[in-house]
């Protein structure tokens, strides 16, 4: 874990749950394991404050908790999560993504439990449910049954999974209703080891829930509040078949998604999109018998590929036949070859699919940063693995005093390295081989410190620029909110005209400036997150299959 990391970590962390969560997060971050009684000690922060923060953060998933390192009967230490953390950083991802498969349903069930951490099957169908049918038109409300169906879609494709138990807990009944882990019972874990929600063997079990019903309205009027709190009372005591069962988002689920769209994306780009739907129909395929970690998915037989290619594309036998051969053959290697049965046993190099991909960024990175010619020669050494200063220029065909300056600027960025082979023990000039290469690996890594830097500085941007504008957005809030009282209320249009012109031609034109600059920052940092996921899986990757 780098300073970049723990910088961002903390920006996130402050962003979405304020300076005191952000200062123990850090802390934990920093030392690693810690008891309550030393978090209190080294931050100075109250008892009240580090035990609701802690509870934040364990909800959150960010934080884990188990007994003490000195055996047992030791105070219990609590650890965060640099990974954990930094997830926040692709949570609009998250949401975008499960509205694109599951409609505006599978989008809120994902938004509520991104922002609550964890919660009941029946707890976010009603509260889904009432916010679609808040926005629907007057007469109509979301059906409940409709909201656990989507929630159920959810749990099967795997991107809803329960909470795991309690650490400890593994001798409880396997009926017994899965709580998740919070900082409320310290003695209760025995164990240091933190148990997995696949370890469990209800991970994906969708309980019997006996909700019936359909959404409801918010009550704006302040008479409403009461009422508001006595129903919300009443449902709280109101069994539903599911309580003390929770669920949490599986990001890790929606981190092979986005890995399989960017092998689909690139193959539609190298070749075309027929090509693409024939790795897109492998992938699925091989979605359940293919190990998060592997290095290429479970063979599959062409004879199987034909049979599973969606019917509107309508591509003969032999067609197929020739567009694998071509994947196969193809210098990207996204494909590969493992057998003749069945027509021929086909598989997807998913790390060197992945490896490719992190090539074509950092080559892209190069070529933006420092030019075509630059990029030709990075290209260049990627290829050839090793040459000398003499061999760059001619293989590149660049002048001899250019070939230079750009291979000491790409040294000087560590880009590119400089390997020294002598043919003599005294390293002499005269007698020695300066090599020129490109390590893949430290550079992807570099890159990635590199963007962490960059996403720290658009949200340090964004925050600097909301605080100077606070004046002026909290008087555009007041003046909506204003707006949306009286038009409630059905007011008549001159009310509602006197209500906008308290708001000053300048004044408007400021707040349209400010707005588009902070939409421009918010893609920028959605655009860098997505270099960091396809960096962060090449490094995961290459560590998993050397290890």
């Amino acid at each position: 874990m780098t300073a970049q990391e723990v910088r961002l970590c903390g920006l996130l962390l402050r962003e979405h749950f304020g300076e005191v969560v952000e200062k123990v997060g850090t802390h934990l971050l920093r030392s690693g394991a810690q008891n309550l009684r030393t978090i209190i000690h080294e931050t100075d922060v109250s008892l009240d404050l580090v035990k609701k923060s802690l509870c934040v953060l364990v909800q959150h998933g960010v934080c884990v908790f188990s007994s003490g390192r000195k055996g047992p009967g030791s105070p219990t230490e609590y650890q965060t999560s640099c990974d954990r953390i930094l997830r926040i950083l692709r949570y609009p991802r998250y949401i975008y993504t499960a509205k694109t498969l599951y409609g505006d349903t599978g989008e809120l069930i994902i938004e509520e439990l991104l922002q609550r951490g964890h919660m009941t099957m029946s707890s976010t169908v009603k509260t889904v449910a009432d916010r679609l049918t808040q926005n629907m038109e007057e007469g109509r409300s979301m059906d409940y049954s409709e909201v656990s169906s989507a929630f159920s879609k959810l749990v099967e494709t795997h991107f809803l999974q329960r909470c795991p138990p309690l650490a400890g807990a593994g001798t409880t009944d396997s009926t017994t209703p899965a709580t998740p882990a919070t900082p409320a019972a310290p003695a209760a874990p025995v164990s240091t080891t933190q148990p997995t929600p696949e370890s469990f063997p209800d991970c994906y079990k969708v309980p019997h829930m006996t909700l019936i019903g359909r959404g409801k309205r918010q009550l704006s009027s302040e008479e409403g509040e009461d009422q508001r709190n006595a129903k919300k009372a009443k449902l709280d005591l109101e069994s539903h078949g599911d309580e003390g069962i929770y669920w949490q988002v599986n990001f890790e689920r929606f981190h092979l998604h986005f890995r399989d769209q960017a092998i689909i994306s690139a193959v539609a780009n190298k070749l075309d999109q027929t090509s693409s739907e024939i790795v897109r129909t492998m992938l699925r395929m091989s979605e359940v018998t293919t190990s998060p970690t592997a290095t290429c998915t479970k063979p599959l037989s062409a004879n199987e590929i034909f049979r599973s290619l969606p019917s509107s594309y309508n591509i003969p036998r032999t067609i197929l036949d020739q567009y694998l051969t071509l994947l196969v053959d193809d210098p990207m290697e996204f494909v590969g070859k493992a057998g003749e049965s069945g027509g021929g046993m086909y598989v997807v190099n998913l790390h060197r699919a992945l490896a490719n991909l992190a090539r074509a960024t950092l080559e892209s990175v190069v070529q933006e940063r420092f030019g075509s010619r630059s990029a030709r020669i990075f290209r260049l050494l990627l290829r050839k693995r090793h040459l000398e200063q003499k061999q760059v220029e001619d293989f590149a065909m660049i002048p001899a005093k250019e070939a230079k300056d750009m291979l000491y600027t790409l040294l000087s960025q560590n880009l590119v390295q400089l390997q020294e082979v002598p043919k003599t023990p005294d390293y002499a000039p005269s007698r020695t081989f300066y090599l020129y290469t490109v390590n893949q690996l430290p550079t992807a890594r570099m890159l990635l410190q590199n963007c962490y830097k960059t996403v720290a500085n658009l949200i340090e941007r964004r925050l600097f620029e909301t605080k100077e504008s606070k004046r002026l957005l909290e008087k555009s809030q007041r003046i909506e909110a204003i707006l949306a009282s009286l038009q409630a209320s059905g007011a008549e249009p001159e009310q509602l005209t006197e209500v906008e012109e308290m708001i000053t031609a300048p004044e408007k034109q400021q707040l349209d400036s400010l707005r588009l600059h902070i939409n421009k920052l918010d893609s920028a940092e959605n655009q860098v997150d997505e270099t960091i996921f396809l960096l962060d899986s090449y490094v995961n990757s290459t560590a998993t299959s050397t290890s």
